[in-house]
């Protein structure tokens, strides 16, 4: 029998005949809904291999139910919808997409830095809407951005590629990581603050930090009031590391002048949320990586290790070694 592979949202046909070739497939038929989890956990009990994205929840009960699983090969960057501790008690070997996407969602996080400053978002509804009646010289006026001060929390490699793009438009580069980032210090002039001088300083505040137990809450109301009463914030990693309701306090009071968001703490977002009601901030709906390209290479990459893994090859991107048991 051929290995059986599930994988959990309708992908390009292209990706499904490529394993199709090798494997058995099961394919959930659905691009925009979640497969359910009760079919996911019936569709584990045999499943030698799984391609999931990041809402599905991959955790001990799921592993439990697992009979001969060998790999989940995530479609994302990010693993923190898997539980790597389980995985690993259970020998399966998860694997992730680095580095195709960084350049990417560079680009996205930087354009939601643009249009949240600009009030893009706002300007093309206002026409649309047929509110343009004329040219007035303080009509949707937004903020500069060339030789502003960003401040990037988070220097890890999508980080890095921001401090690029800002560079190109003569931006002052703070930064707040773990550790130092020598390599952007000395190439790109960015400067090491800690996480208060860096909010106090920035004009635009940037978060591409992992999250981890360590960064989830991250941002709290006494964070964002530190920032400057024109300062924007922009959050482009992941939903949970920021406390949204001492966002929504912090914008309805004045405390920062306006938030651009990719990802959010609930997704999607419901169509009562506070944050589609205001007029500062943008919203959309977690396409950091969201270009054709890149995309299909992220799905090439799942291709890529879930063949590796049961060939018994080392896969690409794997994530948890401690499972190494390869060739």
């Amino acid at each position: 029998m051929k290995p059986f592979v599930y994988v959990t949202r309708q992908v390009p046909d292209a990706i499904f005949e490529r394993l199709a070739i090798k494997y058995d497939v099961e394919m959930w038929k659905e691009a925009d809904k979640a497969v359910p989890r009760e079919i996911l956990l019936e569709k584990v009990s045999k499943a030698d291999a799984l391609l999931t994205v990041i809402t599905d929840v991959v955790d001990e009960e799921l592993f439990s139910r697992a009979g001969s699983l060998k790999v989940v090969a995530n479609m994302a960057v990010g693993i923190d919808n898997i539980d790597l501790d389980a995985a690993s008690r259970h020998g399966v070997s998860i694997c992730n997409t680095p580095d195709v996407l960084t350049d990417t969602t560079a680009d996205l996080t930087f354009t939601l830095l643009l249009a949240t400053a600009r009030r893009v978002i706002e300007a093309a509804e206002f026409v649309k809407d047929g509110k343009w009646t004329s040219w007035a010289p303080m009509m949707l006026v937004g903020t500069d951005v060339h030789h502003k001060k960003i401040g990037i929390v988070g220097m890890g490699k999508i980080g890095t590629a921001v401090a690029k793009r800002a560079a190109g438009f003569d931006m002052d580069i703070l930064y707040h990581n773990r550790n130092r980032h020598e390599v952007a210090e000395e190439m790109l002039g960015a400067q090491y603050r800690s996480l208060d001088a860096l909010l106090e300083e920035a004009d635009f505040v940037i978060c591409l930090a992992p999250l981890t137990d360590d960064t989830r809450g991250l941002f709290q109301r006494e964070h964002f009031q530190k920032m400057k009463n024109e300062a924007i914030f922009i959050n482009a990693s992941r939903g949970p590391i920021i406390n949204e309701q001492a966002l929504i306090e912090a914008l309805e009071a004045k405390e920062i002048a306006a938030a651009g968001l990719d990802v959010f703490d609930k997704e999607p977002l419901h169509a009562a949320h506070p944050f589609l009601t205001m007029k500062n901030v943008v919203a959309l709906p977690h396409i950091g990586s969201a270009s054709k390209e890149t995309r299909m290479t992220m799905m090439m990459t799942c291709c890529e290790n879930i063949e590796a893994v049961i060939d018994n090859r080392h896969p690409r991107t794997l994530v948890n070694k401690e499972v190494l048991h390869f060739d």
